[in-house]
């Protein structure tokens, strides 16, 4: 029993035969009568009968058509509800980001954005585990290198920034007077950099092979004002993001050539998410939040 079947049994009974239902309904009478035989099957009693050369309905077959108004006016009733959760402006949308792009975004979505109610979460996981945080979040700003698999088919991804990741040395370190950095003159500093599986760990292994030898890993550690920090006590170089870091005491940024160190900030959604006015609202304050970084950028 479907609410197509219950429709046909209600116009049935209103227009009193098959032809003029099939008409109403710009089908076959052949299809409305299959439909009728397949409603029949799921009800232990008649609910047509032959009046001479026309189908009509029973008692029991009124009663279920009287049903079925109710039927239909409650599936009236839950359309009307979700169109207006769709196209509702002020509703509740979710974002999560890992922790340099949630620092840079997060405070220009919270002064641009009005309209929708904003839930904010801050997630880093490894570059894999994105895709999975859509289940849970309406938009997940996510990072991965420019040259590694694309995200899977099981969501929308839209780049916002294609972010320059630079080389930080302490302020008083010899080549932080240099304006740009080899491999080869970075390879035999110790370094300071992510837990296996996030983006910026994949890149030293690219300044590895550029300067052909092995880097001396000594601290793997995710946070960036963490690694600031351990930069500028002397710690190690690091690899840091050029727009969405703050500029951090004692520590300056240097761009490595020879070498593509660079990641890409995609939101990644499922693509029903956007059916949401309010999710295409946040949507787009991102992407001029995105514009806004890159312009606060002086010219490389």
């Amino acid at each position: 029993m479907d609410a197509r079947q219950l429709r046909i049994l209600r116009e049935l009974g209103e227009l009193g035969s098959v032809s003029a239902v099939a008409e109403a309904m710009l089908v076959t009478p052949s299809a409305i009568s299959q439909q009728l035989r397949l409603l029949q099957r799921s009800v232990p009693v008649p609910l047509t009968e032959r009046d001479g050369r026309r189908v009509v309905l029973t008692d029991a077959g009124r009663a279920l058509a009287a049903a079925a108004i109710e039927v239909e006016t409650a599936l009236a009733r839950a359309r009307h509800t979700v169109e207006e959760f769709v196209g509702r402006p002020d509703a509740a949308v979710s974002v999560a980001a890992f922790h340099s792009a949630a620092s840079s975004f997060f405070p220009l979505l919270l002064r641009g954005v009005s309209g929708p109610r904003l839930s904010l979460a801050d997630e880093d996981v490894a570059q894999e585990r994105f895709p999975a945080l859509t289940r849970d979040y309406d938009l997940v700003l996510a990072h991965r290198l420019d040259h590694t698999p694309g995200w899977p088919g099981t969501v929308t991804a839209t780049t916002l920034l294609r972010e320059p990741l630079d080389v930080a040395l302490p302020a008083g370190h010899p080549l932080a007077d240099r304006a740009r950095l080899a491999p080869r003159e970075v390879a035999g500093e110790p370094w300071i950099t992510a837990h296996e599986g996030f983006p910026v760990a994949a890149t030293l292994d690219a300044i590895a092979v550029a300067a052909g030898r092995p880097l001396d890993i000594v601290h793997r550690i995710n946070e960036f004002t963490v690694v600031a920090h351990a930069v500028a006590a002397g710690g190690g170089l690091a690899l840091l993001p050029r727009w969405t870091g703050r500029p951090y005491p004692g520590v300056v940024l240097r761009p490595l050539e020879g070498v593509r160190a660079r990641r890409d900030i995609d939101v990644l959604h499922r693509p029903e998410r956007t059916a949401r006015r309010a999710v295409r609202t946040v949507l787009a304050e991102l992407r001029r939040a995105a514009a806004e970084i890159r312009r606060s950028d002086a010219p490389e």
